[in-house]
Protein backbone atom coordinates (compact mmCIF):
# COMPACT_ATOMS: atom_id res chain seq x y z
CA UNK A 1 0.00 0.00 0.00
CA UNK A 2 1.38 3.15 -0.61
CA UNK A 3 0.17 5.60 2.21
CA UNK A 4 0.96 8.87 0.74
CA UNK A 5 -1.38 7.94 -2.79
CA UNK A 6 -4.35 10.02 -2.38
CA UNK A 7 -7.52 7.86 -1.14
CA UNK A 8 -9.53 8.55 -4.34
CA UNK A 9 -7.26 5.49 -5.73
CA UNK A 10 -8.77 3.12 -3.44
CA UNK A 11 -12.39 4.87 -2.59
CA UNK A 12 -15.51 2.98 -3.22
CA UNK A 13 -17.21 5.63 -5.64
CA UNK A 14 -20.84 4.33 -5.87
CA UNK A 15 -22.56 4.65 -2.75
CA UNK A 16 -25.54 3.94 -1.84
CA UNK A 17 -28.38 5.96 -0.30
CA UNK A 18 -31.83 5.93 1.44
CA UNK A 19 -33.87 8.91 2.26
CA UNK A 20 -34.19 10.57 6.04
CA UNK A 21 -37.52 8.73 6.74
CA UNK A 22 -36.81 5.45 5.47
CA UNK A 23 -37.73 2.82 8.34
CA UNK A 24 -34.17 1.19 10.20
CA UNK A 25 -36.05 -1.79 8.73
CA UNK A 26 -35.71 -1.16 5.02
CA UNK A 27 -32.28 0.04 5.36
CA UNK A 28 -31.17 -2.72 6.96
CA UNK A 29 -32.40 -4.95 4.16
CA UNK A 30 -30.87 -2.78 1.90
CA UNK A 31 -27.62 -3.08 3.59
CA UNK A 32 -28.13 -6.89 3.65
CA UNK A 33 -29.34 -7.47 0.38
CA UNK A 34 -25.74 -5.41 -1.61
CA UNK A 35 -24.02 -6.36 1.49
CA UNK A 36 -22.62 -3.06 2.73
CA UNK A 37 -21.93 -2.03 5.83
CA UNK A 38 -23.04 1.94 5.33
CA UNK A 39 -25.30 4.28 3.33
CA UNK A 40 -25.48 7.40 2.96
CA UNK A 41 -28.74 9.38 4.17
CA UNK A 42 -29.59 11.90 1.56
CA UNK A 43 -32.37 14.83 1.05
CA UNK A 44 -34.67 15.06 -1.84
CA UNK A 45 -32.31 17.53 -3.72
CA UNK A 46 -29.41 14.71 -3.48
CA UNK A 47 -27.25 16.27 -0.76
CA UNK A 48 -25.86 14.29 2.07
CA UNK A 49 -27.55 15.08 5.50
CA UNK A 50 -26.53 11.99 7.14
CA UNK A 51 -24.31 8.62 7.77
CA UNK A 52 -25.94 5.57 8.28
CA UNK A 53 -23.89 2.09 9.52
CA UNK A 54 -24.33 -1.14 11.35
CA UNK A 55 -22.63 -0.08 14.31
CA UNK A 56 -25.72 3.20 14.06
CA UNK A 57 -28.43 -0.18 14.25
CA UNK A 58 -26.52 -1.64 17.27
CA UNK A 59 -25.67 1.13 19.65
CA UNK A 60 -28.62 3.38 18.72
CA UNK A 61 -31.52 0.79 18.10
CA UNK A 62 -30.94 -2.54 19.28
CA UNK A 63 -29.10 -2.19 22.45
CA UNK A 64 -31.75 0.74 23.55
CA UNK A 65 -34.29 -1.68 22.63
CA UNK A 66 -35.89 0.75 20.05
CA UNK A 67 -38.10 -0.19 17.50
CA UNK A 68 -37.09 -1.27 13.93
CA UNK A 69 -39.51 1.14 12.35
CA UNK A 70 -38.35 4.46 13.30
CA UNK A 71 -37.04 6.48 10.49
CA UNK A 72 -33.27 6.36 10.10
CA UNK A 73 -33.21 10.23 10.58
CA UNK A 74 -33.96 9.61 14.07
CA UNK A 75 -30.56 7.56 14.74
CA UNK A 76 -28.44 8.94 11.69
CA UNK A 77 -24.70 10.27 12.50
CA UNK A 78 -25.64 13.99 11.77
CA UNK A 79 -21.76 15.52 12.05
CA UNK A 80 -19.99 13.82 9.18
CA UNK A 81 -16.75 13.10 8.89
CA UNK A 82 -15.29 13.65 5.43
CA UNK A 83 -11.41 14.32 3.92
CA UNK A 84 -10.76 15.55 0.53
CA UNK A 85 -10.31 13.16 -2.35
CA UNK A 86 -6.64 13.58 -2.64
CA UNK A 87 -5.87 13.03 0.90
CA UNK A 88 -3.29 10.89 1.42
CA UNK A 89 -4.06 7.35 2.39
CA UNK A 90 -1.64 7.49 5.67
CA UNK A 91 -3.41 10.91 6.59
CA UNK A 92 -6.88 9.15 6.17
CA UNK A 93 -6.00 5.98 7.93
CA UNK A 94 -4.71 8.53 11.07
CA UNK A 95 -7.78 10.62 10.94
CA UNK A 96 -10.04 6.97 11.06
CA UNK A 97 -7.96 5.51 13.74
CA UNK A 98 -8.13 9.09 15.89
CA UNK A 99 -12.05 9.13 15.15
CA UNK A 100 -12.56 5.26 16.08
CA UNK A 101 -14.16 4.89 12.53
CA UNK A 102 -14.83 1.89 10.11
CA UNK A 103 -15.69 4.63 7.16
CA UNK A 104 -14.89 7.81 6.12
CA UNK A 105 -16.82 9.86 3.11
CA UNK A 106 -14.59 11.39 0.82
CA UNK A 107 -15.15 14.76 -0.95
CA UNK A 108 -14.34 16.88 -3.50
CA UNK A 109 -15.50 20.42 -4.34
CA UNK A 110 -17.76 20.28 -1.44
CA UNK A 111 -19.62 17.36 -2.73
CA UNK A 112 -19.84 13.37 -1.36
CA UNK A 113 -17.90 11.84 -3.99
CA UNK A 114 -17.49 8.12 -2.41
CA UNK A 115 -16.52 6.99 0.50
CA UNK A 116 -13.49 4.28 2.12
CA UNK A 117 -13.55 1.67 4.26
CA UNK A 118 -11.60 -0.79 5.84
CA UNK A 119 -12.94 -3.41 3.47
CA UNK A 120 -11.84 -0.82 0.71
CA UNK A 121 -7.89 -1.07 1.81
CA UNK A 122 -8.36 -5.09 1.93
CA UNK A 123 -9.55 -5.31 -0.65
CA UNK A 124 -6.72 -3.17 -2.77
CA UNK A 125 -3.93 -5.29 -0.67
CA UNK A 126 -6.03 -8.89 -1.81
CA UNK A 127 -5.56 -7.48 -5.65
CA UNK A 128 -1.99 -6.42 -4.87
CA UNK A 129 -1.19 -10.14 -3.63
CA UNK A 130 -3.26 -11.88 -6.45
CA UNK A 131 -1.06 -9.82 -9.34
CA UNK A 132 2.05 -10.67 -7.50
CA UNK A 133 1.01 -14.77 -7.29
CA UNK A 134 0.03 -14.71 -10.85
CA UNK A 135 3.25 -12.79 -11.87
CA UNK A 136 5.39 -15.29 -10.42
Amino acid sequence: MDVKAPIKVYMTKKLMGVKPDTTVQEASKLMMEFDVGSLVVVDDEGNVVGFFTKSDIIRRVIVPGLSYDIPVKEIMTKELITVNANTPLGDVLKKMSEHRIKHILIEDEGKIVGIFTLSDLLEASRRRLETAISTE
